[in-house]
């Protein structure tokens, strides 16, 4: 779990993703749909997964060819919004570190915010084709959630931040999570796997509203089934 277990309420669900990867951004009205149908019962906690986190190596034409070809896909599946233009950059380095970071920095300052400030990095980057490895974008995208840009990124650069981000990355492996996005839903220390990659919401939807109903026996029991 993040952070603190007793503080945790019963059933949540944990969204593991990286704001620099394009099926996630794919999957945000998903995300959205599934946060404002099923929010107010249970929690939906975003947890970053560093697709490329610590990467430095600039882009070649190779790269680019690679990660325009999933944008195309992404883009032909889902309908969300690209800026090819990014691929005129020379240079860029895909490093997906600070954008992580500054989702637990939000998820940090103001919890309530952060699936809309992870969608706020999404847009920037795909859509709108913004440096989201910079932080002092990343603090402008946090202004509309109530932050002056230079507050947001004094607190995205403390090494507290810094840790706690490493610790998703953590999770994120021990759990075997080996794509994104990805669902896990949480019954007290029962876990269980929704999804792995992109799912569309009337999907999901149904799944979802028979694990919310469910008492936590019957958890435990589809658990020692699949042990079983």
């Amino acid at each position: 779990m993040i952070g603190n277990a007793e503080n945790h309420p019963p059933k949540e669900i944990y969204f593991f993703g990286d704001p620099m990867c394009s099926w996630c951004w794919g999957f945000s009205p998903e995300l959205k749909a599934i946060s404002e149908a099923y929010g107010d019962q249970v929690p939906v906690t975003a947890i970053v997964g560093g697709l490329r986190a610590g990467n430095t190596k600039p882009m070649d034409d190779k790269s680019k060819d690679s990660i325009r070809h999933h944008w195309q896909e992404v883009q032909k599946a889902t309908g969300q919004p690209f800026d090819f233009g990014f691929f005129e950059r020379d240079g860029f380095v895909y490093d997906t570190e600070p954008a992580c970071r500054a989702v637990v920095t939000m998820r940090t300052l103001k919890p309530v915010a952060t699936l809309d400030y992870f969608e706020a990095i999404h847009e920037a980057f795909y859509a709108k084709n913004q440096d989201v490895t910079d932080g002092d974008v990343l603090g402008q995208l946090a202004e509309p959630f109530g932050f002056m840009a230079a507050e947001f990124k004094a607190a995205w650069d403390t090494p507290e931040i810094g840790n706690q981000t490493k610790v998703d990355f953590q999770v994120s492996q021990q759990l075997g999570v080996q794509g994104f996005p990805t669902l896990v839903l949480r019954d007290g220390e029962i876990l269980r796997g929704l999804t792995q990659g992109y799912r569309p919401f009337d999907q999901l939807s149904p799944l979802i509203a028979q694990w919310i109903a469910e008492p936590p026996e019957m958890a435990q029991a589809a658990v020692d089934a699949q042990a079983g």
